[in-house]
């Protein structure tokens, strides 16, 4: 397909954004467990999908990229890992059972349409299952600073192959939860000082009803 940009891995390591986005991730997610149904969406690499394994829970990762299927398959073979994308009944394209977290990592803002990944999002859980979103943060203070210190260009580079096409404030980020029917939405900041964050975190749960 033309103008599809595929990222390129060479191990499992933890990525850089999985590194300070763990803790919070963490403090989200409640109790993990044994019996804990994670769906990694964008899994990339296979380290958070591998971590939450770790936790005990059962995890499949969903990731485009051919190099990062193979590289988490690698590193972690008893987590299921499937070359496809979020999309519309994802559970029947798996045939797999609702998940009680869906995590995504920095993937929200590469999107054309964020409204599928939060309703196919929605769709994946539960009911009472929680979805776990991270993306680049862009709050008043930060974005003024980019402009003031002459970073606009850099930040919002246009040159950049895969780059972020979407930029989300924690206002626009919630208002995209609550579209999809998520309730009880929270957020918090990682990396970085506060109002100045590198990322954002954000938790919001299907209803029971």
């Amino acid at each position: 397909m033309p103008n599809v940009y595929e990222h390129e891995f060479e191990d499992a390591q933890f990525v850089h954004h999985v590194a300070y986005n763990l803790a919070p991730i963490r403090s989200l997610a409640g109790t993990l467990r044994q019996g804990v149904r994670v769906l990694d969406i964008g899994s990339g690499n296979g380290s958070l999908a591998g971590w939450f394994q770790q936790q005990g829970c059962t995890v499949v990762g969903i990731e485009p990229s051919k190099s990062g299927v193979t590289a988490a398959r690698k590193a972690y073979p008893d987590v299921r890992f499937v070359e496809t994308v979020i999309r519309p009944n994802l559970l029947e394209e798996l045939q797999e059972e609702p998940f009680d977290i869906v995590v995504s990592t920095e993937v929200v803002e590469h999107l054309y349409a964020p409204r599928e990944w939060a309703s196919s999002s929605f769709d994946a859980l539960k009911p009472g299952g929680i979805l776990i979103g991270t993306t680049p943060y862009h709050g008043y203070l930060k974005n003024l600073l980019i402009t003031l210190t002459g970073k606009f260009d850099k930040h919002t580079n246009p040159l950049w192959d895969g780059g972020h096409i979407k930029f989300w404030s924690p206002s626009t980020l919630r208002r995209l939860f609550e579209g999809a029917g998520f309730v009880d939405i929270t957020w918090t900041g990682s990396g970085r000082l506060p109002l100045l964050y590198k990322s954002m975190v954000m938790r919001g749960t299907r209803p029971r009803d």
